[in-house]
C-alpha cells in the first residue's frame, strides 16, 4: 500500500505541474493576445490617419489638375489667337508694302511729268 501512495503522490505531483504549466502557457499566450491587440489599434489608427490623409490629398490633386487643365485650354486659346494676330499682321503687312509700291509707281510718272 506503500508504494500505491507514493505513487499516488508521484502522478498528484506531476499533474499538478501539468496544471500549472498549462495555466502559465495560457498565462503567456494572453500576453501575446494583448500584445497583438494594441497592436492591432494602433494599426487601424495609422490606417485611419492615412485613409485621412490620402482622401485630402486625392481631392487636393484633383483641384490642381483642374486648375492645371484651366491653364493648358487658356494656353492653347491664347497661342491660338496669338497666331491669328501674327497671321494677321503678316497679312496686313504685304498689302501696306504692296499698296505703298503702287502708290510709289503711281507718283512717279507725274514726277517726270512735271
Amino acid at each position: 500500500m506503500a508504494q500505491q501512495a507514493a505513487a499516488l503522490q508521484t502522478y498528484n505531483n506531476e499533474l499538478v505541474k501539468c496544471i500549472e504549466d498549462l495555466y502559465y502557457k495560457r498565462d503567456e499566450l494572453n500576453r501575446q493576445i494583448k500584445d497583438e491587440e494594441v497592436e492591432k489599434d494602433r494599426l487601424q489608427h495609422d490606417v485611419r490617419v492615412l485613409t485621412e490623409k490620402l482622401s485630402r490629398v486625392n481631392e487636393s490633386l484633383a483641384q490642381r489638375l483642374a486648375t492645371r487643365d484651366t491653364f493648358d485650354r487658356t494656353i492653347a486659346e491664347s497661342e491660338a489667337a496669338y497666331t491669328k494676330i501674327l497671321e494677321s499682321s503678316q497679312s496686313l503687312l504685304s498689302i501696306l508694302k504692296q499698296e505703298a509700291g503702287n502708290l510709289s509707281k503711281a507718283a512717279e510718272p507725274r514726277r517726270k511729268e512735271q
